[in-house]
């Protein structure tokens, strides 16, 4: 039998706590009915909750720690006074010693990233950690990198995140050569700065055997789905990601102030309920929630910070599947055709 999946989280983080965490784990136990949780956090907020649900309970641990990192918190607050203290630091610290094969936070993004790379360290060859998040799409979902990490990036660093990237898609699509585009300003090769030029040669010349390597690709092909993972820097990334959010709430924003707006939009709404009950659970963002650390020693996920029990769950679900199908081993051994890597 093989053993069985531990996802160590961090009860305190995010806008709600343990008031989120502890009805998401539920949720997802439900899902993954092998799992096994080390929650941690404050014991006194924690242990009533748990003990409403008895299942979970039986498969949950409790780390106590009385130390929660601010939401408003900067990095360099978290490492000097959360290391080994704090329920963000010791959730991650859990995946280092062993004892969980991932981590789960919605706690301040850079404070979890600053702790992650502290406490776990990059892999060898990787300059810097990336955030991975799922990209719904018109043919499914896509992966996206970098969302937020780190600002700017070299030639190296992109080809270091194809490669991570193409590792996370082969797991979540069991694809065993996943697509993967460099986000320009267009798709001649003429076009963009010099970095993702010189990373677009790299990746076409290396002709990687567990990645395919497209080409490049518009911000339109974001939501086309035209390739399987989509490569930038996290500037651009993240401008993306909220760009996205904040158009799907601005369309259902616009349908809802249609649909009420006369007495016939109301009758036609009726009649097109289920098609718009689609519509709403596809731009679901909790349904893609959780973004991967990726070039890590470990896999740490960072959840929405604002999620309710549904989106924390989506989170959880994504790290049960990064170490039930053993993302870092993929990494690793993609990683040894790193065409940077070789060069070193």
């Amino acid at each position: 039998m093989p053993k069985p999946v531990c996802i160590s989280l961090d009860a305190m983080g995010g806008d709600h706590g343990p008031s989120v965490v502890v009805p998401g784990a539920v949720l997802a136990l439900e899902r993954h009915p092998g799992i096994r949780f080390l929650m941690v956090g404050d014991e006194a907020l924690i242990a009533p909750l748990l003990a409403q649900h008895p299942k979970l309970k039986a498969v949950t641990e409790i780390l106590h720690t009385d130390l929660a990192i601010a939401m408003d918190a900067k990095p360099s607050q978290a490492i000097r006074m959360g290391r080994g203290k704090s329920s963000m630091w010791r959730a991650v610290q859990a995946v280092k010693d062993g004892k969980a094969d991932a981590a789960v936070s919605a706690g301040n993004t850079g404070a979890l990233m600053a702790t992650a790379k502290v406490c776990l360290k990059t892999m060898a060859h990787i300059e810097r950690p990336a955030i991975a998040a799922m990209w719904p799409t018109l043919r499914g979902e896509s992966i996206v990198l970098d969302v937020g990490a780190t600002i700017g990036a070299d030639a190296g660093h992109l080809v270091d995140m194809a490669i991570m990237g193409a590792a996370m898609a082969r797991i979540v699509f069991d694809l065993e050569r996943p697509t993967v585009g460099l986000l320009n300003v267009g798709t001649e090769e003429i076009k963009g700065i010099e970095a993702v030029k010189e990373a677009a040669r790299i990746l076409r010349e290396a002709n990687l055997p567990n990645l395919n390597y497209h080409g490049f690709v518009e911000g339109d092909d974001l939501g086309k789905g035209t390739v399987d993972v989509v490569v930038t820097e996290g500037f651009s990334g993240n401008i993306a990601l909220k760009t996205a959010e904040g158009t799907a709430k601005q369309i259902g924003e616009y349908l809802r102030s249609a649909m009420s707006r006369t007495i016939m939009a109301k009758i036609g709404y009726l009649f097109a309920k289920q098609a718009f009950d689609a519509l709403k659970d596809k731009m679901d963002p909790r349904k893609v929630n959780g973004g991967v650390f990726l070039g890590l020693e470990g896999v740490v996920v960072k959840s929405h910070g604002g999620t309710d029990a549904l989106g924390f769950a989506s989170a959880i679900d994504v790290a049960y599947d990064m170490a039930h199908f053993e993302l870092m081993k993929t990494i690793r051994v993609m990683l040894e055709h790193d065409p940077i890597a070789q060069q070193a």
